[in-house]
């Protein structure tokens, strides 16, 4: 590997940026993240990219045991969801009980599992959460020891979903959730052994088998997906071993998430924002023009074009540990200029810092 950092984004073919940064070459790689995206435009989407011969090197990103919504039940009093997954958690602990939605950001209080354990019923919202919309395609985390998802690591759908990255022509893949090497033997089996897979480690349990069991190989690198590890992880603090344990497994590792994400949660002063919530209060929402406005005035609102300084000091002490090799989260992504301000941002500090 270079002495040159690597910058891989999150796209999708669909964002009117995409075809411009498909060319930049100030990024090494765009990740293509379709955990949201029904299977019809899925394959329609990929299979009109040009995967084998992309300036940039695109990777498609395969979900194994991440629990996502399949269906949303809102009722009056309370929420019910449907998982990917089945689930089996002892309800006997209260902890057990403790969902984390957003990220982390919201949280509900399971009562009980019903569809053998696809099924998960909340209790009052209005007392115990979660308090914003829950929507399908969403993950959501338990970080209770008890957990066990069941079933198969893939579902029928994201089989699916593997078949039409195979159909595009990808032969680089990230794998949410890895956990073991048998996880790493079954997505081998369907997407054979000489393509490339970054293993993203986003639990306990995948960092028991990096520390126990991971054996480097050249079409293998660990990822320390902080994105979900953080969350995932017993105390806040236990993220740092676990990112410094990531890399001494695997010199090539690859970091992501949670980088340079002041640029996208701007502090606001009390004046400022009050201006900026009468400017929304007074923009007609209506279909078309008027929505993508919106959209810009909130970018507007909250894109600061000048990291933090604990930004510019994390990427630092991940670059002392030995990553070289960095990706940008799906909040920084979904916008051009947030992406464009981040992408140069990370090359400054490239540029200042070697």
């Amino acid at each position: 590997m270079s002495d040159r950092y690597e910058l891989i984004a999150t796209l999708w073919p669909g964002f009117a940026h995409f075809p411009e940064y498909a060319i930049d070459s100030r990024i090494d790689g765009i990740r293509v993240n379709p955990a949201t995206i029904p299977i019809e435009e899925l394959e329609t989407a990929i299979l009109n990219l040009n995967v084998r011969n992309a300036r940039v090197p695109l990777f498609y990103d395969v979900k194994g045991r991440q629990l996502r919504i399949e269906e949303v039940h809102p009722f009056p009093d309370h929420l019910e969801v449907t998982l990917n997954h089945p689930i089996r958690v002892d309800l006997s602990d209260p902890r057990a009980r403790i969902v984390a939605f957003k990220a982390g950001a919201d949280f509900g209080t399971l009562d009980r599992l019903e569809d053998g354990g696809r099924r998960l019923i909340f209790r009052d919202g209005r007392s115990f959460g979660p308090q914003y919309k829950v929507n399908h395609g969403e993950s959501l985390h338990i970080r209770h020891p008890s957990l066990e998802v069941l079933g198969n690591l893939f579902t029928d759908h994201e089989l699916r979903k593997i078949e039409a990255a195979k159909r595009a022509g990808f032969t680089r893949f990230f794998f949410s959730y890895t956990e073991s090497q048998s996880d790493i033997d079954q997505l081998r089996d369907l997407v054979g052994n000489d393509t490339e897979i970054w293993l993203k480690i986003e639990n306990e349990k995948g960092l028991q088998f990096v520390r126990d069991e991971f054996q480097k190989t050249d079409n293998t690198t660990l990822v320390a997906a902080r994105g979900d590890l953080f969350i995932e992880m017993p105390r806040p603090h236990d993220i740092l071993k676990a990112v410094k344990l990531i890399i001494e497994k695997d010199s090539e590792a690859c970091v992501g998430s949670r980088i340079l994400l002041s640029i996208a949660t701007r502090p606001m002063p009390p004046p400022e924002k009050l201006r900026a919530l009468k400017a929304l209060e007074q923009l007609p929402l209506k279909p078309g023009a008027d929505t993508e406005a919106l959209r810009e005035l909130i970018v507007r609102i909250f894109h600061d074009p000048t990291p933090s300084c604990a930004d510019f000091s994390e990427l630092a002490w991940l670059a002392e540990i030995g990553y070289r090799r960095f990706l940008l989260c799906d909040e920084l992504c979904l916008d051009r200029n947030l992406l464009s301000t981040a992408i140069n941002a990370f090359r400054a500090f490239e540029h200042a810092y070697t």
